[in-house]
């Protein structure tokens, strides 16, 4: 075991690990007391085992514990600092058996400090699974950095010593029209992750004006890619930064908030006419989703998705009289999209819908959605929020138009 100077600590929530397990096998690994290895700076060194540390040093790719690893490319995220990891897959027969015990570890080294990595570990505790079981394990794993290269050395194993073993390259970097302002993070540098994603907003000073305003914000808390057996913190940490971002708008008085998944079809959250989003609250409802499982009842049923959705807006919708309904999350593809006699109900709605559709990579997918066309039918407005400076600039020209249409809804009102 290698010797140990003074460290730099990294935090105990510096590295996010959730393994959801999906097809017949119902039941995700529990998590065992996080441990967290101490990180270093130059000229320290970290307390490893010599086989950890040969194989990290090796760089090679080995499968004596057979698992798929991916590179997740660094995204800037709205909190201004890089996102990066990689996710993992491996054939729950391999697990098979009694009682087993999975430790990862892995080093960020960046390239222009080579003497400075930085180690993280997480060990997964493995339930009894029956030698028929199908199906795969999905883990994933993740850090934040500033701008620069940097350089992944990253192994699993079991209590076997059967190993699993890769290394790559990511390049953490914005261009400058991307570019919003200084990035959180200094550059070359690797920071624990910060999962606590629904902590207490600080309240905001509002007067109430004649001119204030009320909103109903509603969230599809789903992953980026509808295939993802679970919600990264990328996708939840987006999700979140739009609402904060409208929550801290000092023009709005009242929120009402409704939290829903389409993957299995239901609300998870709501709260109405509020001073303040209740992130809290929210964050333990969306702790409740089951990522990777599939309602079979709801399959057997032909555009389940698409009832619900309809049922969704209709109701949500028609409810009450906002200044502004303002709709959230990753695209909706479905096979059928909201039949417009379900719109018609929704037609003589006063008040201007809007959609901040978070998308990465439009350019993947650049068609619109169910979500987005029921909002096109209902002369709404759509977004694209793929960076920092997307979301910016949406919620400028949202909170524009609000304002502009609501003496004209007023006058409407006072003349009924």
């Amino acid at each position: 075991m290698m010797s140990m100077l003074p460290p730099r600590f990294v935090q105990p929530r510096s590295f996010y690990l959730t393994l959801a397990i999906v097809l017949s096998f119902p039941l995700s690994f529990p998590v065992r007391a996080q441990q967290v290895m101490q990180g270093s700076g130059p000229g320290n060194l970290v307390r490893t085992f010599s086989t950890d540390e040969a194989v990290l040093d090796a760089g090679e790719t080995r499968k004596d514990l057979p698992c798929n690893v991916t590179s997740v490319k660094p995204v800037l995220g709205f909190d201004l600092r890089f996102h990066a990891g990689y996710e993992i897959t491996m054939p729950l027969r391999e697990l098979a058996g009694n009682e087993d015990l999975l430790t990862i570890i892995f080093r960020v080294t960046p390239q222009a400090d080579k003497d400075g990595p930085i180690y993280f570990s997480q060990h997964y505790a493995v339930p009894k699974i029956a030698e028929d079981a199908k199906g795969d394990a999905y883990l994933s794993g993740n850090f934040d950095s500033g701008e620069g290269k940097y350089h992944i050395d990253w192994l699993m194993r079991d209590r076997a010593e059967r190993v699993c073993s890769s290394s790559w390259d990511i390049d953490a970097s914005v261009s400058a029209r991307d570019k919003q302002g200084d990035l959180s993070v200094t550059a070359n540098s690797v920071l624990a992750s910060d999962n606590e994603f629904f902590k207490d907003e600080p309240p905001v000073r509002r007067d109430v004006p004649d001119g204030m305003l009320k909103v109903k914000v509603m969230v599809n808390f789903a992953p980026q890619h509808a295939s993802s057996a679970s919600l990264r913190p990328l996708d939840t940490s987006a999700l979140v930064s739009i609402l904060r971002n409208i929550s801290r708008e000092p023009r709005i008085y009242k929120f009402s908030i409704v939290a829903f998944n389409m993957t299995e079809q239901r609300v998870l959250y709501r709260q109405d006419d509020a001073d303040q989003i209740d992130f809290p609250a929210l964050g333990n409802a969306v702790q409740s989703l089951a990522p990777g499982r599939v309602d079979f009842k709801k399959l057997a049923v032909k555009n389940s998705e698409t009832d619900f959705l309809a049922s969704l807006l209709e109701k949500e919708l028609k409810k009450d009289q906002p200044d502004a309904v303002i709709l959230a999350g990753p695209k909706v593809m479905l096979d059928e999209s909201v039949p417009a006699d379900s719109l018609k109900a929704l037609e003589n709605i006063s008040y201007p819908v809007f959609y901040m559709n978070y998308n990465l990579e439009p350019q993947r997918n650049p068609w619109r959605d169910a979500i987005g066309s029921a909002v096109k039918k209902l002369r709404g407005y759509e977004y694209t929020i793929s960076r920092p400076k997307d979301l910016w600039t949406a919620w400028s020209d949202i909170m524009s138009r609000i304002v502009k249409l609501k003496p004209g809804r007023q006058m409407a009102a006072s003349s009924q």
